[in-house]
């Protein structure tokens, strides 16, 4: 896929849009305006708009509990977002979903998902159907290093690479598995040598680096659309802040480990590239975050002007009604 001035600009502003909303989504959830808890993308934005910039509106993507990053990155709207997190009738799922379980089907994406690895077997049976339709589509399933050890990654994984479906594995290795390191989890160096287990090929690549992340996606992306089947892709990266919310300090980390990862921080790097490149000026990427910064303050302003979910609402959208 061609990467245009105006492409890599939207790449840079969709990156800027996860950062401000999981940044002003943090500091919502502490000032109690927010219903539930939250668990911020921030520091992982290369990762989400890599990949995401390489898909279309009808393809398909299942997300995690860190979810917030995925539905911005494939363009989701910051307003049904934040009313979603204040619990309002405007929300993505009408203030009854929360943070973890926010959809939204006109743009491919089948929902968040707060039980680790769960994303999977949906990621494959929407797989299965867009092979069965033929027109092209495929399936992105997002999931972290800490989910790579449950039995339905595994499990979707071998069912792809046994019908050759269109499904894209991204492994968004961030170090952590809830507090527990990488290391104390893994025996291995790279997540993605699991992917020779099932026939497929697997990468992994520098999460902070967006283009990278693109590159590797197009690859896979195309592989799948050609129809010979799924692969597996591991984003090396990093989350700034605790599992939930932000720095409480519940296992802190090596001080030297957080400051190395924001040295590398992928928004910065990316800005500096189109600048290198003449794509941005300094002036205009502050331009855009600014802009960015404005949306986000407005987005708020309609949650919180926004109707609370009547009552008689409460069993709409409910599949299973258990009655006495």
């Amino acid at each position: 896929m061609e990467l245009t001035n105006d492409k890599l600009t939207d790449m840079f502003t969709r990156m800027v849009r996860i950062r401000e909303f999981d940044e002003r989504a943090g500091l919502l959830t502490e000032e109690a305006k927010v219903v539930g808890s939250v668990h911020l993308y921030v520091g992982e934005e290369a990762s989400g708009v890599g990949v995401c910039s390489t898909l279309n509106d009808d393809d398909y993507i299942t997300s995690t509990h860190r979810g917030h990053g995925h539905l911005l990155a494939k363009g989701g709207d910051m307003n049904k977002m934040f009313a979603e997190l204040y619990a309002k009738a405007t929300g993505y799922c009408h203030g009854k979903g929360g943070s973890m379980h926010m959809s939204d089907l006109d743009l491919g994406i089948l929902g968040a998902n707060g039980i680790l690895g769960a994303g999977a077997p949906i990621a494959a049976g929407a797989g299965f159907a867009c092979q069965y339709r033929g027109k092209g589509q495929v399936t992105v399933c997002f999931f972290g290093d800490g989910a790579a050890s449950e039995g339905a990654i595994h499990e979707a994984m071998n069912l792809a690479a046994t019908w050759k479906l269109p499904v894209i594995f991204v492994c968004e290795n961030n170090l952590y598995g809830e507090f527990m390191s990488y290391n104390s989890q893994h025996a291995i160096d790279d997540v993605s040598d699991i992917a020779q287990g099932y026939g497929m090929p697997g990468v992994a690549i520098d999460g902070q680096d967006v283009l990278a992340v693109h590159e590797a996606a197009s690859e896979a992306v195309a592989r799948a659309r050609r129809g010979e089947g799924p692969s597996f892709i591991e984003t090396k990266t990093y989350r700034y802040y605790d599992h939930v919310g932000r720095d409480y300090g519940v296992v802190p980390r090596p001080p030297e480990e957080v400051a190395y990862w924001k040295s590398r921080d992928p928004i910065d790097i990316f800005r500096k590239t189109l600048i290198e490149r003449d794509v941005l000026t300094d002036a205009s990427a502050d331009k855009i975050v600014q802009s960015v910064r404005d949306d986000v303050e407005a987005a708020i302003k309609f949650a919180e002007e926004s109707p609370e979910p009547d009552v008689s609402a409460l069993l709409e959208d409910v599949y299973t009604e258990v009655t006495a």
